[in-house]
């Protein structure tokens, strides 16, 4: 055998040297782009020194206070460092970390430590970003920048919903961070974050971004990553490797309190709209339209002919609200709002939450299998709004001899009262379920509207609708419970 033949390729020797295989490797010919990403690996992990010193005087630690006689507390707290910890998750105290004894005589005034937290300086004259969460509660705030200058902080605004804060301390020499292109982001770039886990300040930590917009939330698309985030370093920032800010270090994804391999982040465009907002008024002006959504599920969308699931099904409207006025139904799914489509139910309160209230909007909904364009005009989202509920109503059935037994359903007339109570214009009462009714998830006491995308009013009308179909063949049904619609897909018992 020549030389030739057993001398490796330097693409190769890359791949080796990249993956630590070269026996392996020798007989795989990488594309030019694998080639590139190997040779560049070769010359070992991306060197994160020159960030540090970038971004590193940007980087705050928080700490909280707050005043023994304002919380009637005269208890002592567990260490400082830990505070977050416990508060932010929930668990217990671990063994090593005991709570202070009580106070002895009456409790002071005296500002004791509650939490800390990470920021980064927003701009030169004095603006820090951090998480709501970091600051909310306290009395006092102490910034300490990455210089060991300390400053009281006024709290600017602070938005729950984002977990958005913008705090303000009166400092000279302040380093601003430089704001990064989210859309450029890619899933599978390094990552560095900067903060102070457990109250260990200028703690560097880097890794890989898992995912972008990933939905925990109504109002945000997180950022995934594996970078090491732990208590302490909420409200930091997460850096790609041009120096940028792209997010902000917001959550952790545990059972145990600590980091397991996944952390999300703010995207810091949202991020930056939200401050805007708080630095402007103190508080961020968010469109409501007044309904109770949920996901379109692949079944529902089959029965009502949609081509994939998408759209957010409307189970409540509530009363006098932009959404009743403009005329939407529960049952009816949005398919578009402002000529956006709604992939999955929660782009649509991101929409309507970034809408100027007063806005006159347009959206594009399905009822019954027939499209419709309604009409809205955005209301404001009030602070916290308490979610209305209604109780259903008492049944008065008056029972049919003409069930429909091959779905398992047993109906009854509904009365002038109940239909008046549920707001709807007709339908029928189920007063018992069994078989294929039960395994769809009916239960005694739902109004059922519809029927196979045709409205009913009696049961004459269900079972009218229902001799038209394929006995054989599944059947939607929108039905009421109390006063949030969903649809039910009820497939006939086998014979």
């Amino acid at each position: 055998m020549s030389a030739a033949l057993l001398r490796p390729s330097l693409q190769a020797l890359a791949l080796a040297a990249a993956f630590g295989a070269a026996g392996s490797l020798a007989l795989f010919t990488p594309t030019p782009s694998l080639a590139q990403a190997a040779a560049t690996n070769a010359r070992g992990l991306p060197d994160f020194t020159d960030l540090v010193d970038l971004v590193g005087p940007s980087v705050v630690n928080i700490r909280t206070l707050e005043r023994a006689a304002a919380r009637g507390n005269a208890e002592g707290g567990p260490d400082e460092e830990m505070l977050e910890f416990f508060r932010r998750f929930g668990i217990p105290i671990p063994p090593g970390v005991t709570p202070r004894g009580p106070r002895q005589g009456p409790p002071s005034d005296e500002a004791r430590p509650r939490g800390v937290g990470s920021g980064f300086v927003l701009s030169a004259d004095g603006f820090i970003m951090t998480n709501a969460h970091v600051v909310d509660g306290a009395d006092e705030l102490i910034v300490t920048l990455a210089d060991k200058r300390e400053f009281k902080a006024r709290i600017v605004g602070a938005d729950a919903r984002t977990d958005v804060a913008v705090v303000k301390i009166e400092a000279t020499g302040l380093v601003p961070v430089k704001v990064g292109d989210i859309n450029r982001l890619r899933v599978g770039e390094w990552v560095m974050a900067i903060g102070s886990p457990f109250g260990l300040e200028n703690t560097v930590t880097a890794g890989i971004v898992s995912a972008k917009q990933r939905d925990t939330g109504d109002y945000l698309p997180f950022i995934q990553t594996d970078v090491a985030i732990n208590p302490g370093n909420s409200g930091g920032p997460l850096i790609n490797m041009r120096g940028e800010v792209v997010g902000i270090n917001s959550q952790i994804y545990s059972r145990s309190g600590g980091f397991q391999g996944i952390s999300f982040a703010i995207p810091i465009d949202e991020a930056v709209r939200v401050s805007n907002e708080l630095r402007a008024s103190g508080r961020v002006t968010r469109g409501r339209i007044g309904v109770r959504i949920d996901q379109v599920g692949k079944e529902v969308a089959e029965s009502l002919g949609m081509a994939q699931p998408k759209g957010a099904l409307v189970r409540g409207v509530e009363p006098d609200s932009p959404a009743a006025k403009a005329g939407v139904e529960p049952g009816d799914i949005i398919l578009k709002f402002d000529g956006k489509e709604i992939d999955k139910s929660v782009d649509l309160p991101r929409l309507v939450g970034n809408t100027k209230p007063g806005t006159r909007s347009t959206m594009t909904v399905l009822r019954r299998g027939s499209q419709r364009e309604l009409n809205v005009v955005i209301a404001e989202l009030e602070p916290e709004r308490p979610e209305a509920r209604a109780a259903s109503p008492e049944p008065k059935p008056v029972p049919s001899n003409n069930a429909t037994q091959s779905l398992g359903l047993t109906l009854a007339e509904l009365g002038a009262d109940d239909a008046k109570a549920l707001k709807v214009k007709g339908g029928v009462r189920v007063i018992g379920v069994a078989g294929p009714a039960t395994r769809a998830g009916l239960r005694e006491g739902d109004v059922i509207v519809a029927v196979a995308n045709t409205e009913v009013s009696s049961v004459k009308d269900v079972e009218a609708v229902l001799a038209k179909l394929d006995k054989s063949k599944p059947v939607n049904l929108l039905l009421r419970r109390g006063e949030w619609a969903q649809y039910a897909v009820v497939r006939p018992q086998a014979r």
